[in-house]
């Protein structure tokens, strides 16, 4: 009995704990509880009819749509290019890989007006890409496919650099067991190898689409920004700021951060079910 109250006493009692768990509860409070709070606050001055009526208009669903479904399918490209990009530069040797490889991470660098500005000139009808396009009856700048590139830009970064150790950390051994029991490529990668990825190319989806939903600076200048075509969220809520309407805005901020939140959520959960079912 004395034996087992030590050990437990030496789980509970963990160098440095309280310390570090008071200060993370004190940096995420002050950046992350506090202000959110702030937010969803303030827009309890609205009633709720006010509420209901503000975040059901036609232009705030219409944003809500493009913002959701533009975000959701930027996250979905990046999650099977991010896929092969990652696994090439993992597995294989060529000239000029450092250099791809540094170019990843430029969307984490530069600007994000800057992106957008670079992205217009290449895609708008007067660029040089987008100009070949225009006369294909192509259109990729100024409307929704300009939302959808400017986010893959942005996103690509988050699952390339999630999958990466990942692959890394394969056991090759597992892949040629299953290639010497008679297994085609195609069987390797969905029997052997896609399992293994699966949980990091959902975090990486997931930090992706939570990235995206937030974007701004990117899309405003390769989206027209027509209102019920091309206007998101985030260009609906600087509007109302600039209105002064701050209630309509918070309001539409705290919808937006509610439907985040309920799906960033519903992802970790699925994560946490394909650990556990692997694991099993």
């Amino acid at each position: 009995m004395p034996l087992l109250t030590r050990k437990r006493t030496l789980k509970v009692k963990m160098p440095g704990f309280g310390l570090t768990l008071g200060l993370s509860l004190t940096y995420m409070s002050l950046l992350i509880l506090i202000p959110l709070s702030a937010l969803i606050l303030y827009a309890t001055r609205l009633s709720f009819k006010d509420f209901w009526r503000i975040i059901t208009d036609p232009r705030v669903i219409a944003a809500f749509k493009i913002s959701f479904s533009s975000t959701f399918f930027a996250a979905l490209i990046n999650f099977v290019f991010g896929l092969i990009i990652a696994w090439i530069l993992t597995r294989y040797q060529f000239y000029g890989k450092r250099i791809i490889d540094a170019c990843i991470d430029l969307p984490f660098a530069i600007p994000t007006a800057v992106a957008g500005i670079s992205l217009a000139t290449i895609f708008s009808p007067l660029g040089f890409l987008g100009g070949v396009l225009q006369k294909f009856g192509i259109t990729l700048g100024f409307s929704k496919a300009g939302i959808v590139i400017a986010l893959v830009f942005i996103g690509l970064p988050f699952v390339v650099r999630t999958v990466q150790p990942v692959i890394a950390e394969l056991d090759v051994g597992l892949e040629e067991a299953a290639s010497s029991l008679g297994a085609n490529y195609l069987q390797i990668f969905v029997k052997v190898i896609f399992p293994s990825l699966f949980p990091a190319l959902l975090t990486g989806f997931t930090m992706a689409f939570a990235r995206g939903l937030g974007e701004y600076g990117s899309i405003i200048f390769i989206s027209s920004n027509m209102p019920y075509e091309s206007e998101i969220v985030p260009l609906l809520i600087i509007k109302k700021l600039m209105q002064f309407d701050y209630l309509g805005a918070s309001a539409i901020g705290v919808t937006m951060l509610g439907i985040a939140f309920i799906l960033l959520l519903l992802t970790n959960m699925l994560q946490v079910y394909t650990k556990k079912r692997r694991t099993s």
